[in-house]
């Protein structure tokens, strides 16, 4: 049974928020600049940013009409639990930056929206904290360089009490941000004039997030890159701690699989031969996605391969896509396309960063609303009836046959 957790009457300033677009307008004003350009921002040209949301505009639908769909349920089953919907929230570091306690505001809204949230590894406030205030969260991981350190980073993972983890492969080196740098924001993080003016401007951040967290938990420290507590924010070392990762290989994730007993996914594929070498090497699912156009630039939207990566693992495990997603069409048409759920990150950021806990839960529940209209628009009362009958494609990128979702 999933579980129907009515949200809140959404603030005024809320009410004025009708689409995951409107957040990202908001926090825009709310966030410094350098901030937000951390937040939103993809790599050198922008344009795997871009053609993440390309790529959904390039399919369009097929409605069905005259279909009785009062019963219409939009609860999606996966890894054996049911979910209020078929999307959850994707893993974004810094998160304790942009909102107060932005981990633990995303985990708590995720339980009581019953989504998935998948807690991050560069992210500031300790996995063990998360954990505690939403058991079934996943916990996404960066391999450390040493295979010492990433037993005991399995280990710690573990002895919180994780089922699911969850790990990023597409990042063997730090990825080009030079629009970061232009915007002021750079690792490790440099108070500066840009930051200071910003901030006086912007007293809601500066008071209610900033200096909030400095005077109740001090200096933010990266928590969760290895098993002991990482630098904090503003170390010079931050780049060398968090260490050389061209060297990694497959050998590396099959020495997770060995240690690791619960669920694991890997995030990152979008090559079909890829999905299949991590199906054959023990991951229990598998997540398509460009790290939202944050890596190497001009990488193909993970739309666009979802199909060859759907037909490569043969329904053996459950295949996930995150990147670009912003509207309940969008999720619709990755669910059309054989993926069985999707991830959304940046719009949750934003919400947190504007309304707290209550914005999320905003977010969450507009996001779940298009979803059911859509779904009755298109003539379906369950997502499992989203098939590629439903669509119509105007790119020849689209052009695999795609296995039944993987529940």
């Amino acid at each position: 049974m999933s579980i129907n957790v009515s949200p809140p009457k959404p603030s005024r300033r809320l009410g004025r928020i009708l689409s995951l677009d409107d957040f990202a307008a908001a926090a825009r004003r709310h966030l410094p600049r350098p901030v937000f350009a951390y937040v939103s921002g993809g790599v050198e040209t922008d344009s795997s940013l871009r053609a993440n949301r390309d790529a959904f505009a390039a399919l369009s639908f097929r409605p069905g009409v005259l279909t009785d769909v009062s019963g219409r349920s939009t609860a999606t089953p996966l890894f054996g639990q049911e979910y209020a919907a078929p999307f959850g929230i994707a893993p974004m570091g810094l998160s304790a930056l942009v909102a107060y306690r932005g981990d633990l505001v995303l985990a708590q809204a995720a339980a009581a929206m019953n989504i998935p949230m998948i807690m991050s590894g560069s992210s500031l406030i300790r996995l063990e904290e998360i954990v505690e205030v939403n058991p079934r969260a996943w916990f996404q991981a960066y391999l450390p360089p040493e295979p010492g350190r990433i037993a005991r980073l399995v280990d710690r993972v573990a002895a919180a009490g994780y089922g699911t983890l969850v790990l990023t492969v597409d990042t063997p080196v730090m990825a080009n941000r030079e629009n970061n740098i232009r915007a002021g924001f750079s690792t490790p993080l440099r108070p500066g004039a840009r930051l200071a003016w910003d901030g006086l401007v912007r007293p809601r951040w500066t008071l209610g997030t900033f200096l909030r967290t400095l005077a109740r938990h001090g200096m933010p420290h990266f928590e969760n890159s290895y098993a002991e507590r990482g630098a904090p924010i503003v170390a010079r070392n931050i780049v060398r701690e968090f260490g050389a990762r061209d060297h990694l290989s497959w050998a590396h994730v099959e020495q997770v699989r060995r240690r690791w007993q619960g669920r694991l996914v890997v995030k990152g594929i979008l090559r079909g031969d890829d999905a299949r070498r991590a199906r054959d090497g023990g991951a229990d699912g598998i997540i398509v996605s460009n790290h939202g156009g944050r890596q190497l630039d001009g990488t193909v939207a993970p739309l666009r391969v979802l199909p060859e990566v759907v037909a490569a693992v043969g329904g053996a495990v459950p295949v996930m896509l995150d990147s670009g997603i912003r509207r309940g069409t969008d999720i619709l048409k990755a669910l059309a396309l054989g993926a069985c759920f999707v991830f959304v990150g940046r719009p949750f950021a934003y919400a947190a960063a504007i309304g707290g806990l209550a914005g999320v839960r905003h977010g969450i529940d507009l996001l779940t609303t298009e979803v059911s209209r859509d779904m009755a628009m298109l003539g379906i009362n369950s997502v499992a009836e989203m098939g590629m009958d439903r669509l119509v494609t105007r790119d020849r990128f689209f052009t695999a046959s795609p296995q039944p979702a993987f529940a």
